[in-house]
Parts: structure tokens; sequence; C-alpha cells
């Protein structure tokens, strides 16, 4: 059991991260710490972190500095700011240390894992989330959900149950499906449907749930995630393709993709591990990956443009 007595650390203060580390300093202050470098943490300590309304002051922590091992890490940055963030954690991970990464994509876990050792490894995303991050203010209608568990769950581990209890706890809102590694591959086929139809088209989620042309782009992107499934022995489905469009029928019509805001932003997007996988997976087993070339190559413009 993860309790008052243990340390929760958190790297990544974006919409997702500070959503939900307000949602576990709000149950055990003294437990969470955020990692971040010193010029976060120096403007963070100054303005502190608003969550819809309510301010936080965390405690935050260098990645050189010395503290107990964490007993759960959870790594909630961008995927361009992965290899950084499982640098600042090694200080930080002892030999019970969980961690748990909320990336986007279906490459995050092997990388960490290959740092760190899958042993400490938990497979996890969120998905359904609404949360914008402007400034240092975080708002969000609807907290989505974690979805995590070891690569088969039909009899729950000791970190699955305590992971779990944990999100009890502080609210969180989880599931624990069965075989992980089909829900990533589910999760990979929205993401890159939405996120790269909304980042083209900014479009926040209201467009997709009322105009039938942008749902057309957005599926036939994710359709062809659906193909290369079949050749991964993943075997996604229809099924699939509507339990992730009841997800999307759920969101704040004004509520935007982490892509599309990074896409307002000027930021460099996600665009690489979404349709650059799927190109690569295509070239591979052979399979026509039209759609995500042509997304991939405007979204490459649109960043270049931005940078001139």
């Amino acid at each position: 059991m993860i309790n008052d007595n243990n340390k929760v650390y958190i790297v990544g203060l974006g919409a997702l991260g500070s959503m939900y580390a307000a949602k576990l300093y709000d149950i055990f202050p003294a437990g969470i710490k955020i990692i971040a470098d010193e010029n976060r943490v120096k403007a963070f300590q100054q303005t502190g972190i608003t969550v819809n309304g309510k301010p936080y002051f965390f405690d935050f922590i260098l990645p050189s500095d010395k503290q107990p091992p964490a007993d759960l890490i959870i790594i909630a940055v961008k995927n361009i700011h992965l290899q950084q963030a499982i640098q600042d954690i090694r200080g930080f991970i002892g030999e019970d240390t969980i961690v748990i990464s909320l990336l986007n994509g279906i490459l995050s876990e092997e990388q960490i894992g290959q740092a760190i050792g899958t042993h400490h490894l938990l497979y996890a995303y969120g998905v359904g989330m609404d949360a914008l991050r402007k400034d240092n203010t975080t708002t969000y209608t609807n907290p989505g959900k974690i979805v995590f568990g070891e690569k088969q769950n039909t009899v729950l581990s000791d970190r699955v149950k305590a992971v779990k209890d944990l999100f009890e706890r502080a609210q969180i809102p989880y599931q624990i499906p069965e075989d992980m590694n089909r829900a990533l591959w589910s999760k990979f086929m929205m993401n890159t449907g939405i996120n790269q139809a909304s980042a083209v088209l900014r479009a926040p989620y209201g467009v997709f749930q009322q105009n039938e042309e942008a749902r057309k782009l957005m599926l036939m992107a994710a359709e062809e995630v659906m193909a290369l499934s079949q050749k991964c022995d993943i075997n996604l489905n229809q099924a699939d393709i509507d339990n992730f469009m009841q997800i999307i029928y759920t969101l704040h019509p004004s509520g935007k993709t982490s892509m599309l805001q990074d896409m307002e932003a000027g930021r460099k997007t996600e665009a690489d591990i979404f349709a650059g996988t799927v190109i690569e997976l295509g070239k591979k087993y052979n399979v026509p990956t039209p759609v995500n070339e042509t997304l991939y190559c405007i979204i490459q413009v649109t960043e270049q443009t931005a940078l001139i």
C-alpha cells in the first residue's frame, strides 16, 4: 500500500501532470514531490500552480538532490523530453520503486525499461481528459482515467494493487485491462487519429463531435493503425474504434488535444511518435499509410514555418 509515509515523485507539470499532482497532493501533501530543473523550480515557487482555481505550492526537488528513494514515480512529460526525464529520475529509484509513464505512443515503456530496468515498470497511459494548461494555470472538466497494469493482468500483482489503492484514495479514475499491450495500441490508434487531425485542422473536440468530414479525417488516420495492428498480432477492430469515439463524445467541446496546444504555442509536436511510427511500421510490414504520410508532411511544414 502506498500511504502517507511513502513518497510519490512526479516529473512533468503540464496539463496532465499538474492535474494528477493536485489530486495526489490533496490526500497526502507531505508525500508528493515534483522533480524539475533549477529554472523551473524558481518559476514555480514564485507563482505556484493553479488547478481548477485552487493554488498549489508543491515541494520541488532537483534531479541532483539527495532524497529517499521514491515508492512511485510518475513520468508526465512530452516524448521529446523523455530521455531527460529518465536521467532526472535515476537518483530516486530504489530497489522497489514503481515507475509509470503517461506518455503517448507505444514506445516509451520500452525506452524507460531499457534505461532503468523493466522490473520497475508498470505500463500506463492517460485517456479521456480535457485538461488545458496556460502559463501556470490548469483547467479541466473531465479528469479522464489512467489505464495501467502489468503486461497481463488476469491476476493483479501486489504492485498493481498498491497503485490501484492510491488512485482510489486520490479519486483518480483508472482502468486495469487484462491485456495491457493491446490497450496501449488502442490508445495509440486514438491519438494517431484525433491528435493529428486536430492539429492540422486547428480544431477542438467539438469539431469532431459535430463535423462529419473532420471525423472522417480522424478515422482514416486511425484505421491505418488498425490495419498495422493485424500484422503485429494486436488485432484491433471496429469495436476499438467505436470505444474511442465514445470517449471523444465525453470531452468538453472547447477542449483541445495536446498536439493542438503544441501547434498553437509554436512548440514541436509529437508527430514523430504518431505518424512517424505508423509510417515506419507501414514500411516494415508493407502496409500503405498515405493518410499518416500526408498528415506528417503538413505538420512538419507547419512546425518549420513557425520557426522561420
